[in-house]
């Protein structure tokens, strides 16, 4: 018996093996040649690499560029997760209660999903340019061209765009954990509470979003991450600007790194980056799985 155990386990081992190497290859290895390389000077050229111990850091920690790149993202995350939550649950709700089509009506919420975020930034940079744009042109023919706005190039408008454009994009995605989310949910609950009298609201509340409470912990923590690392939106449509407007983490981790030549400061910023998500994470779960218990 003993033998059989040990065959069992060598045999798994050696089918470990190759997963656990490419593991290490491509996710451990540069994980913590980063985390070397964050202590550096680096120039991403230079064969000679400089250590400076904590001065990235300190830079990090002192710098005002980074300071509204930080406030940025958490403005553009916090927003985000609350709006494709929303929408995705509208968008699920409805595509719940089509009888006719259903299949076509999800596939229509779920098309922008398979979109790039190259792609898509294109796209509403198209929509939202002043001088040409859908939007803009519409607003002239029905009457409001004095609602018209720099959509992209206007500070108070940029990053709202941005926000906008990727809950379209991302909110389908969601929409389908939530359907299977609603698919779950016994039907005689909620018929029960009609003839109750509980109204739409009241079993929404009371019924349907509680035991929504699983979807809603993957969905936030996939949005959260998402958010966090928004980068392709931004790169397209409006460079980080105007100014420093929709400068993100990701993007400075990008613009320091490879636009000037500062590879260590950048994989500063990148693990910085990467502790911050790690730190929002936990805390998320941790506080939604509490209230899927309480739920």
């Amino acid at each position: 018996m003993a033998a059989k155990r040990k065959s069992r386990a060598t045999h798994t081992l050696v089918f470990l093996i190759p997963a656990l190497a490419l593991y290490t290859l491509f996710v451990i290895a540069p994980t913590l040649s980063s985390a070397y390389l964050s202590f550096t000077s680096w120039d991403g050229v230079s064969t000679k690499i400089h250590f400076i111990g904590f001065d990235n850091f300190a830079e990090i920690w002192n710098s005002e560029r980074v300071r509204n790149a930080l406030k940025n993202t958490l403005i553009l995350t916090a927003v985000l997760v609350v709006l494709e939550n929303a929408a995705a649950i509208a968008l699920a709700m409805l595509v719940d209660q089509v009888r006719w089509a259903r299949n076509l009506f999800r596939s229509v919420f779920y098309f922008p999903v398979l979109l790039s975020g190259i792609v898509m930034g294109f796209v509403w940079t198209i929509i939202l340019n002043y001088n040409f744009g859908v939007l803009n042109q519409l607003l002239d023919l029905i009457g409001l061209g004095s609602l018209k706005a720099d959509w992209l190039g206007s500070p108070r408008f940029a990053l709202v765009s941005i926000i906008l454009s990727t809950v379209w994009k991302q909110a389908g995605y969601y929409m389908i954990i939530y359907l299977a989310g609603l698919q779950g949910i016994p039907q005689e609950l909620t018929e029960a509470a009609a003839i109750d009298g509980a109204g739409r609201w009241q079993q929404f509340k009371s019924i349907t979003f509680p035991l929504l409470a699983g979807s809603l912990t993957v969905c936030s923590v996939l949005s959260m991450i998402s958010s966090l690392k928004i980068f392709d939106q931004i790169a397209v449509m409006t460079d980080g600007g105007p100014g420093f407007a929709t400068e993100t983490l990701t993007y400075i981790v990008y613009k320091v790194g490879f636009g000037e030549l500062r590879q260590g400061f950048g994989t500063a910023m990148a693990m910085v980056l990467f502790l911050l998500i790690l730190i929002i994470t936990v805390i998320q779960v941790k506080l939604l799985r509490k209230r899927e218990v309480q739920l």
